[in-house]
């Protein structure tokens, strides 16, 4: 187990695709995780669920036999907020169009770990093994559940990184915006013979009269100012 914390608070976040992120998180899982072989990261947003990151190919196709059931141990994971595990998928009732063909890959037993963000869950850490009972151990949840913590932090990074960056281009763009309509409006300003006020209020009726943005409008009126037919 510490093994495990050192390992995960050495995991960089900063200036890092969340998919790489990911990736190294479920190397880490089946590295320290007791009885894991295979593992995987299942996130979901809405009605939609996709393995953003794996390691081995068996959980990948553990994965997908669910996704095409819609349902199955790491999907009532992620949605309800719960941790389930497996300890043997041929004598398992719960979900038996799942069990009964996930055998096929070569899985026996799972643990299915919540990804907890914001007071719900977004996901799960799904690890699968070819031995039945492989997670019956409590080392095996709690490890788990270090891993899905360190999981959640890497995807709330991923949103606070994009938000930002969302944020900076609504800026860029606004100011962008802004830098033409005064251009625009002195255009106007020299044409019309009107002050800024009337300027604006011209862009403003064009923009309504043809149902376009009024930025768009700005760019034109000056745009029409460097054609040399204009």
């Amino acid at each position: 187990m510490d093994d495990l914390w050192r390992a995960l608070s050495r995991l960089q976040l900063a200036d890092r695709e969340l998919s790489d992120v990911l990736g190294e998180v479920t190397r880490l899982a089946a590295e320290h995780v007791p009885g894991a072989e295979s593992t995987s990261i299942t996130l979901v947003r809405g009605d939609t669920a996709t393995t953003a990151a794996h390691f081995g190919d068996m959980a990948l196709a553990a994965d997908e036999l669910q996704y095409a059931q819609g349902h199955g141990p790491c999907l009532d994971a992620g949605r309800a907020g719960v941790q389930l595990r497996v300890d043997d998928m041929r004598t398992e009732t719960r979900w038996p169009d799942y069990t009964a063909r996930v055998v096929d890959v070569g899985v026996r037993s799972s643990l299915s770990t919540p990804l907890p963000y914001q007071g719900s869950s977004i996901g799960a850490l799904n690890i699968y093994s070819t031995h039945p009972g492989a997670f019956s151990s409590d080392g095996s949840v709690e490890a788990a559940r270090e891993v899905a913590e360190a999981v959640a932090v890497a995807v709330a990074n991923a949103d606070a990184h994009a938000r930002l960056s969302q944020h900076a281009r609504n800026m860029e763009l606004a100011m962008q915006s802004r830098a033409v309509i005064e251009q625009a409006k002195g255009v106007l300003m020299a044409q019309r013979r009107v002050d800024a006020e009337g300027a604006f209020d011209l862009l403003r009726d064009a923009s309504q009269r043809y149902n376009r943005k009024l930025r768009d409008i700005a760019a034109g009126i000056v745009a029409s100012t460097r054609d040399p037919r204009g």
